[in-house]
């Protein structure tokens, strides 16, 4: 190499150290040779993942539980494609996620190389930006500006394209200064005028509610909104991305709303007359009518992303800005109020309306979380796959502190949990992790055995097997006459068997009795461990609010409720 300069390889390594990168997940190939080369001797930990999904959800897992921005590389054609799930998954919940991929050099772009793909255009949907990189003279700025989006504003997953030439080229390394991009200019401090109207709004109201999501954690806001919600004495609902932002369990938490969130979430919004929405975006999973959603309440909306607000709902005060800014100056404004009527009819719609199930029978899933749940108290990060488990550990896991509750939220990615745990882990060594996935959703990362018995990541597995593809199944019970087509696993693999192909120790529960002592005992165990729960094959997630329904339309076993 001519002294003084560095090959494109060295230099997106060094680009990764200067940002304090300290592991990347990820899953070699041609294209990408050299970069990995680089890492062979590189101070940055890699995980080679069974699969490059794997490796997007375990960068994802990672930045949930850590703060700070996942990595993942993957090859060119099919090694970046496979990274697409994770990417739709990390942009839907806003995750701060740098992706790296390798390319066909760029003379033999265009021309169906072997293993090209354009991953730049397909990604540009499922990104919160992308870089093709050309020229190695612009390598270094590309990589600093990348980690700069990923992770201000409203965070997201970037991904950057460098073809294999641009990897083995030399140039002279430069330093980089401050990253200034024209029209990238996210506001951060809310509008004083706004925050003037909140104060007012909040003075005047009788039955406030407040609506917090992943917005809060994203702005490590936490402490902010504690302090807001006791000094206000407003009741509070967070959602599944919100879950941990305020602690479950306190009196004025009401758990999740929406879809499947608790009945006296739902029915306090709908009594409501002042809503405070932070960090969040009306979704359809919890607003799904918007015409009936909090009809009697004006509607305050905090967000860092302009697009956000007015998207779905009508909004009479907006407020553009960082959540942990405006909460800051929210508690220096605000009067400290009691609300003593409103908290007792807050109290008796918890009587009321109680999180309950039939606890007779087979296994129950809400037991077995529950039993974890009082088991650890908050002390351990819980990350799910997607269906009737991850709605059960919304509603029956007490979290109590943030990013300690992982979930795909918008994408509702299968195959998430397992590999988001991994991620987890190796980001919070420290913090036990638990993976809670279903017997379907397991089985699209299952490879990934091999990674945590590889390094000896101790995350524990426990997949709630009733043989079906639960949640769509209780769909089909619902709203199609119980026409289970497709809907039931009649092949799942013995998985302790599998577990012991990959050397990991297993355990099978079939008795509730067993559920506790076998709990304990697995977290007390050193190394991963999985367990297979065989649960209720039909038991349902109820609340249930039909699509489309009000936040009082509740159905349940197949009849309405309400």
């Amino acid at each position: 190499m001519t002294t003084g300069k560095k090959t494109g390889s060295q230099l997106v390594v060094q680009g990764l150290i200067d940002e304090g990168v300290e592991t990347i997940f990820g899953f070699p190939g041609g294209a990408v040779i050299p970069i990995y080369d680089v890492l062979y001797d590189a101070p940055v930990r890699h995980i080679l993942t069974r699969h490059e999904q794997g490796a997007a959800h375990a960068a994802d897992g990672y930045a949930r539980a850590t703060g700070r921005t996942g990595v993942c590389l993957a090859t060119s054609g099919p090694g970046a494609t496979n990274l697409v799930t994770g990417l739709s998954n990390a942009y839907m919940d806003s995750v701060p996620m740098v992706a790296l991929t390798g390319q066909v050099a760029v003379p033999m772009i265009g021309n169906d190389s072997f293993q090209e793909a354009d991953i730049y255009g397909i990604t540009i949907p499922i990104t919160k930006h992308n870089y093709l990189v050309k020229d190695i003279n612009q390598l270094q700025r590309v990589i600093k500006e990348a980690f700069h989006i990923a992770k201000t504003g409203r965070p997201g997953p970037v991904l950057i394209d460098i073809p294999k030439d641009i990897q083995t080229f030399e140039v002279k390394a430069r330093k980089i200064g401050e990253v200034r991009l024209p029209g990238y200019t996210p506001s951060t401090k809310g509008h004083p005028r706004q925050i003037e109207a909140i104060v007012r709004a909040i003075r005047n109201a009788r039955r406030p509610v407040i609506y917090a999501g992943g917005g809060v954690i994203a702005s490590g806001a936490s402490a902010e909104l504690k302090k807001f919600v006791r000094k206000s004495n407003i009741p509070i609902t967070t959602t599944l991305m919100g879950k941990g932002a305020y602690p479950d369990g306190d009196p004025l938490s009401l758990g999740m709303p929406g879809m499947h969130g608790t009945k006296y979430s739902n029915y306090a919004i709908h009594e409501a007359d002042l809503i405070m929405a932070m960090g969040v975006r009306f979704d359809d999973r919890v607003a799904g009518n918007v015409q009936k959603f909090a009809p009697l309440a004006k509607i305050i909306h905090i967000d860092i992303d302009p697009a956000e607000i007015g998207k779905r709902m009508a909004v009479d005060i907006p407020i553009v800005g960082d959540l942990k800014s405006i909460l800051v100056m929210l508690n220096q404004k605000i009067e400290t109020q009691t609300r003593k009527r409103w908290l007792e009819r807050i109290d008796r719609l918890k009587e009321e309306y109680p999180l309950t199930y039939e606890k007779s029978g087979a296994v129950k899933p809400q037991f077995i979380i529950q039993t974890l749940s009082e088991m650890t108290k908050g002390q351990i990060i819980v990350s799910t796959d997607v269906g009737q488990h991850q709605m059960w550990a919304a509603l029956f896991y007490q979290t109590t502190e943030p990013r300690r509750f992982l979930s795909s939220g918008g994408a509702g990615t299968m195959g998430y949990g397992f590999p988001a745990a991994i991620g987890a882990q190796v980001g919070q060594p420290d913090i036990p992790v638990v993976a809670l996935c279903g017997d379907g959703s397991f089985q699209m990362c299952i490879q990934e055995l091999a990674t945590v018995r590889m390094y000896n990541i101790p995350v524990k597995i426990f997949i709630f097997n009733n043989g079906y593809l639960g949640m769509v199944r209780q769909w089909q019970e619902i709203f199609n006459d119980r026409r289970y087509s497709s809907t039931h696993l009649e092949f799942n693999p013995d998985f302790c068997k599998v577990a012991a192909g990959y050397e990991i120790p297993a355990f099978r529960v079939t008795q509730t009795a067993k559920v506790k002592p076998t709990i304990d005992k697995v977290l007390n165990m050193e190394g991963p461990v999985l367990v297979d729960f065989r649960v209720a094959p039909e038991e349902n997630v109820i609340p249930m609010i039909p699509p489309g329904g009000g936040q009082t339309e509740f159905i349940g076993e197949g009849e309405d409720e309400e």
